[in-house]
């Protein structure tokens, strides 16, 4: 299973072979392998990885002991129930791990409405606005019968709407920047703007190379330099060293000539 955390920018529109295609724009990682779970220690598996960045005045000790390891301070970490194969701590995890038209799951918080009465909450039609009828138009009307003397559980009645999670499945990924690290996905997604957001699908978990490695090809570019200016630098002294000497040996062919002469 392959899996990332995003944020929620808005939604737009893309064409599509001479259609207009809604789409949901999300930011979505880098992350990095914060903590791996096996069944040995912890009782399930699971893959814990961070998003975004936290100065570290605002966070507790034991939060930066928890990321010392993965050297990140992180803002938001979330678990992933997957199998941990061939992940270690600190590797990232980037928008190439998906490609176009991978089926996706997004799961995000949706927008709190606050106390709502029945009719926006459950979609009660009302009472009659006539007829002999007043102030009764949005009502729930009767709440049960008075034989039992109690409200039955999961009755619907008026109360808080929205603010939940919520899971929506069979989403299309239509467009991936991977400069940017954006993802378009077809249709909507719960919650606002800025909206923390899970998405996982199926596939192989694609592992962004660490930095270690550019670190190291800077350093042999730097050694290559270095051996080049020393290998000039050599070339040259061997140079004026020839030159020296063939100074040297002139007056001493000029001085037998001249002795050969007399």
């Amino acid at each position: 299973m392959k899996f990332i955390i995003g944020k929620k920018i808005e939604m737009t529109q893309i064409w599509q072979n001479d259609q207009v295609v809604a789409v949901t724009k999300v930011q979505a990682g880098p992350c990095t392998v914060v903590q791996l779970k096996d069944k040995k220690n912890d009782g399930y598996e699971a893959v814990q990885i961070s998003y975004g960045e936290q100065k570290e005045k605002r966070m507790k000790k034991p939060q930066l002991g928890h990321l010392k390891k993965a050297g990140i301070k992180a803002r938001y970490l979330k678990e992933f129930r997957s199998e941990a194969a061939d992940l270690k701590i600190g590797d990232k995890i980037d928008v190439s791990t998906f490609v176009v038209g991978d089926i996706i799951k997004v799961v995000a918080n949706s927008k709190g409405k606050g106390f709502q009465g029945v009719v926006r909450r459950h979609g009660f039609s009302g009472q009659d606005a006539t007829h002999g009828n007043k102030d009764q138009l949005r009502m729930p009307g009767s709440i049960g019968a008075g034989g039992p003397q109690h409200v039955f559980k999961g009755k619907k009645m008026a109360g808080r709407m929205g603010g939940g999670q919520i899971t929506t499945q069979n989403l299309k990924i239509v467009e991936i920047d991977k400069d940017n690290n954006i993802l378009l996905i077809k249709g909507a997604i719960p919650g606002g703007r800025n909206g923390l957001v899970l998405i996982s699908g199926k596939g192989e978990l694609k592992i962004t190379e660490p930095q270690i490695v550019e670190e190291i090809k800077l350093t042999s570019e730097v050694e290559l330099i270095e051996e080049k200016k020393v290998d000039d630098i050599i070339v040259e002294n061997i140079e004026e060293k020839s030159e020296l000497k063939i100074e040297e040996v002139e007056p001493v062919v000029e001085q037998k000539i001249e002795t050969e002469v007399k």
